[in-house]
């Protein structure tokens, strides 16, 4: 059965009674201006995360208000890593690594790297969780990977959605989706020289 979220508000009209996405753009600085073509490459229902954390608030609020109006456009589902108070006052769809206080409407999207994370995000109600790093990394080179035997052992006993994260294909989620993955999320998998094709999770 699809996941399905409240609407934020008559402002934000995508999120009405919407399926959550199956997979993720995160950004980050290092993107540049690859940024803007890969956000062309998100399948209508995808979902972005605006991260990008160390702008200046100008700056920031500046591609946050880009990247909406494409969003718009284009069908696609925006969340924010910061506060509730300011996606709200963005208009965006939801908060990424923080909670929804006093906003209901709001998507949770949450991170874990182990059990007791997975347990935590459940417990707090998010509506996705983030679980990594599944395989290597460039935003994190050296650290330790789960792999998708240990990926598939959390994700199929966590009570919430599970997406995968770090060094994510979308060959690798097709494999990772028979593990019980609800989907998958990447900072350069949507780059031109990754297969960035969209793959269709089952549920």
């Amino acid at each position: 059965m699809a996941q399905r979220h409240r609407p934020l508000s008559r402002n934000a009209p995508l999120a009405r009674s919407r399926s959550l996405p199956r997979c993720w753009l995160l950004t980050d600085e290092r993107q540049g201006a690859a940024l803007w073509p890969a956000l062309a490459r998100l399948p209508r229902g995808a979902g972005i995360v605006i991260r990008h954390y160390r702008l200046d608030t100008a700056a920031r609020r500046a591609l946050i208000t880009r990247i909406r109006a494409i969003a718009r456009r284009r069908g696609l589902v925006v969340v924010l890593a910061g506060p509730a108070r300011e996606a709200v006052r963005h208009r965006l769809d939801g908060v990424y690594q923080h909670p929804r206080h006093g906003h209901p409407r709001l998507i949770e999207l949450a991170t874990a790297h182990d059990r007791a994370e997975l347990v935590a995000a459940a417990r707090r109600g998010a509506d996705q969780v983030l679980l990594s790093p599944v395989f290597a990394t460039r935003s994190h080179p050296g650290a330790r990977v789960l792999g998708p035997v240990r990926f598939g052992l959390l994700a199929q006993r966590a009570a919430l959605p599970v997406i995968a994260l770090g060094g994510m294909t979308s060959d690798r989620a097709k494999r990772l989706a028979a593990l019980g993955a609800q989907g998958w999320a990447g900072i350069d998998s949507w780059g031109a020289d990754r297969s960035s094709r969209p793959v269709r999770i089952r549920t």
